[in-house]
C-alpha cells in the first residue's frame, strides 16, 4: 500500500510534472512577485473553478487551461504549471474531471459530478479570471506584457547569443534595473503647476 503523499507524487509524475516544475505562484498577477497588489490575489479555489468552467466548454490539457486563463484575464492572471497541475490532479482524485485521449493527446474532461457541481454555481457569479482581470489596471497589464516580452528576448539571447552579445545584453539589463530603481527613488512626478509653486490662495 502506498501512502496518500506517495500516490499524489506518482499522479503528478503521470501528468508530466514534479518537484521543480513551476514555482507555484501566479506570475504577473495582482499581488504576485511583480509589484504591489492591485486587487484580490488569486486563491487556490480560483484555479479549480477556472479549470472546471473551461473544461465545461470542451476538453483541454493543462497548458491550454493556463493559456485561456491568461487570455481571458487580459494578462492579469498567469497561472504557473506548479499551481495548475496539482489542482487538476486533485479534481481528478475527487471525480470531478477525468483524463481522456484524443488524437494521441491526453486531455482533461468534465465528469457528470463536475457538471453537477458547476450547476450549483450562481449564474450571475463572475468567473475568476473576470474578477482578477477587472481589478488590474491597464497600465499594469501593459507593463506585465512588456516584462514577458523582455523575458522572451532574454531567453533568445541566452540560447543563440555570442559571448559578446551576452555581455552587451547584461549591460542593457543592468541599465534597466538602475533606471527602475531611479524611478522609485524619485517618487511620483509633479503635477503641472506644482513646480511653479502653485498653492492655496
Amino acid at each position: 500500500m502506498f501512502s496518500k503523499a506517495t500516490h499524489t507524487r506518482r499522479r503528478h509524475r503521470h501528468h508530466g510534472f514534479g518537484p521543480g516544475y513551476g514555482f507555484g505562484y501566479e506570475r504577473f498577477a495582482p499581488g504576485g512577485p511583480f509589484g504591489r497588489a492591485r486587487g484580490r490575489r488569486a486563491r487556490r479555489g480560483d484555479i479549480r473553478t477556472a479549470a472546471l468552467l473551461l473544461l465545461a466548454e470542451e476538453p483541454r490539457n493543462g497548458y491550454q487551461i493556463m493559456q485561456e486563463v491568461e487570455e481571458r484575464s487580459r494578462g492579469a492572471w498567469r497561472p504557473s504549471p506548479g499551481s495548475i497541475y496539482p489542482a487538476l490532479a486533485q479534481l481528478e482524485d475527487e471525480g470531478l474531471i477525468r483524463t481522456e485521449e484524443q488524437d494521441g493527446r491526453k486531455l482533461f474532461a468534465l465528469t457528470d459530478a463536475g457538471r453537477e457541481l458547476l450547476a450549483q454555481r450562481p449564474d450571475d457569479r463572475p468567473a475568476p479570471w473576470e474578477q482578477l482581470g477587472g481589478e488590474y489596471g491597464e497600465e499594469a497589464r501593459a507593463l506585465a506584457q512588456l516584462v514577458r516580452e523582455v523575458t522572451s528576448a532574454f531567453a533568445q539571447v541566452m540560447r543563440t547569443g555570442s559571448p559578446a552579445q551576452m555581455a552587451a545584453a547584461r549591460e542593457v539589463l543592468a541599465d534597466c534595473r538602475r533606471g527602475l530603481y531611479r524611478i522609485l527613488a524619485e517618487g511620483e512626478p509633479e503635477e503641472p503647476g506644482e513646480a511653479a509653486g502653485g498653492g492655496e490662495a
